[in-house]
């Protein structure tokens, strides 16, 4: 991991300009015929997965795949509310965009290099040719279906930028899935199971990723007419045949320092070294309300930085977690509790400071307590249950970005996937299967082998109860926070509808343009053509 570490971090530096590396010798000694060497070629292989970085885990790409959902609204701090609120601020000017725009295609044309020279590099060996060849069209198709997603039509680019261009156009949708689609055959074709360097493409990621991109296309124009079928053959290719399998525990997925699990299929790097941790890994912050302001609290690094940026909403918290006699997510997934780390207010270290039951209780109880109780009535911006699947004890210090890596791609959604792609298909039976072993999983463990088998029952479905919705509420429950809702809502044509039951400060500004994200317009700007804009933006 070291070492996609640094070439991710040299690529980056090189492609955006940063001072502080033009100063290491190590780069200035970095020039264009490097690339037609084996060790240029694999630096620009490992260069390659340098855009996810711009994207998972950070304030950019958490903030337009997270905010402005059914599951999370405002919390009290941040610049970027009106993502969340569909304002006018919404715009093309708006930062994260272009920096996601701008990170992804520098990204695409280093895999560019990779694919387009891999056949003049003297000395090569033929089997590592080929494998990074397929390592970069799998990190180029991920980006070419993030930026389809959120933009619709984009500049299709397959081959390597060698010299100054002013002209770009917006290639059909049509096309960029099918360029997309034949990224992932050739990966899934050539790459290896698993690969000796953890974070590396694989197989199962490429048919993971295919799964989803099918799901993706079957409600969309360029819609074919097997997407279903093969959304459903890829998810259950990865579900039975690698090896992989759920945790017993759903809150081991995401235990720090057991990321790479038998439920993960792939996972974007981050390392514990600052010099080349960027961009920044927040996801750790994100969540997590303002706790360091109570009785008996500090800030400290096992708690995390609050920088209180997403509330969940009432929907998230009392419709989709509102069951939580059988189903344990909500206690695995989120922190309702907090002990003193200070001693002062009265309390000493590791009494109660805070609790949020998840119910009403009455004035007189709360005034009984010691501690700060807190029913759902009395939570605020500042105040909320706070998620901690990306909880991150192991930062030096609490001003320092996260070392974790971010589980991208798991094995629960391939169930997920398979459930959804099946029920369209007519086999509603089969999708039912696969819900239930998810939601099983998550069921809790009683005290004897007879009151877990009634929980476990308890949580299983009929083909009665399965439809879109209760196919988005589960991933709603199961996915929380793991940068999915927002495509998750647009793809399945519900964005709208399900922002303005449940998300009250979205609701009333959301629109049909908001389908689409605007485009940069510093894109537009530097195109010398006329570059068109997204509907209404």
């Amino acid at each position: 991991m070291r070492n996609i570490c640094w070439f991710l971090f040299l690529c980056a530096c090189i492609a955006t300009g940063c001072n502080k590396m033009l100063d290491e010798k190590v780069v200035s000694s970095v020039t264009d015929d490097f690339y037609n060497t084996p060790a240029g070629f694999q630096s620009a292989v490992n260069g390659g997965y340098a855009g996810l970085r711009a994207f998972y885990s950070t304030e950019r790409g958490m903030t337009v795949s997270v905010f402005g959902t059914d599951t999370y609204t405002n919390g009290s701090d941040g610049d970027f509310k009106f993502v969340n609120q569909y304002t006018s601020q919404l715009d093309p000017r708006y930062a994260h965009l272009r920096e996601i725009w701008n990170a992804f295609y520098q990204a695409i044309n280093t895999c560019n290099v990779v694919v387009d020279r891999a056949d003049q590099v003297p000395d090569l060996d033929s089997a590592a040719k080929r494998k990074g060849i397929a390592e970069a069209r799998f990190c180029r198709a991920t980006y070419h279906f993030l930026l389809l997603q959120m933009f619709g039509a984009v500049p299709l680019r397959l081959t390597e930028n060698k010299e100054i261009v002013t002209e770009a156009h917006r290639d059909p949708v049509a096309d960029i899935y099918a360029a997309v689609l034949a990224d992932l055959q050739y990966a899934a074709q050539t790459l290896p199971v698993t690969q000796a360097e953890w974070g590396r493409a694989t197989k199962p990621a490429a048919e993971h990723l295919m799964a989803r991109v099918y799901l993706t296309r079957a409600t969309s124009a360029a819609k074919g007419a097997n997407d279903y079928d093969s959304a459903a053959t890829y998810a259950t290719r990865v579900i039975s045949q690698y090896g992989m399998q759920l945790l017993p525990d759903v809150g081991q997925v995401w235990a720090q320092g057991k990321e790479n699990s038998a439920e993960t299929v792939f996972a974007v790097q981050f390392t514990t070294d600052a010099l080349y941790n960027y961009p920044d890994n927040n996801a750790c912050r994100f969540f997590l309300m303002q706790y360091d302001v109570l009785r008996g609290m500090k800030r400290d690094i096992t708690n995390g930085t609050p920088w209180k940026r997403f509330a969940p909403t009432k929907f998230l918290l009392d419709t989709l977690f509102g069951e939580r006699v059988h189903d344990t997510r909500y206690q695995k997934f989120f922190t309702s509790v907090w002990f003193a780390n200070d001693n002062k207010d009265n309390l000493k270290i590791g009494d109660t400071s805070v609790f949020m039951p998840g119910y009403n209780v009455t004035e007189d109880e709360i005034k009984s307590k010691k501690y700060q109780l807190v029913p759902p009535r009395n939570y605020t911006e500042r105040l909320y249950p706070s998620l901690n699947k990306f909880a991150d004890a192991l930062r030096p210090d609490n001003q320092a970005s996260g070392v974790r890596p971010f589980i991208a791609f798991r094995l629960a959604e391939d169930y997920l996937i398979a459930a959804e792609a099946l029920m369209y298909k007519g086999e509603k039976g089969a999708a039912v299967d696969y819900i239930n072993t998810l939601r099983m999983r998550a069921a809790r463990v009683g005290a004897n082998e007879s009151e877990t088998a009634a929980h476990r029952e308890a949580m299983k479905i009929s083909e009665a109860q399965l439809n879109i919705d209760f196919i988005l509420d589960e991933r709603g429950r199961e996915l929380v926070g793991e940068q999915q809702q927002w495509f998750d809502l647009v793809r399945t044509n519900k964005l709208l509808e399900r922002v303005r039951l449940h998300n009250p400060q979205a609701g009333p500004n959301i629109e049909t343009k908001h389908m689409l994200r605007p485009i940069p317009q510093d894109q537009i700007d530097r195109t010398s053509n006329e570059f068109p804009q997204n509907p209404e933006y």
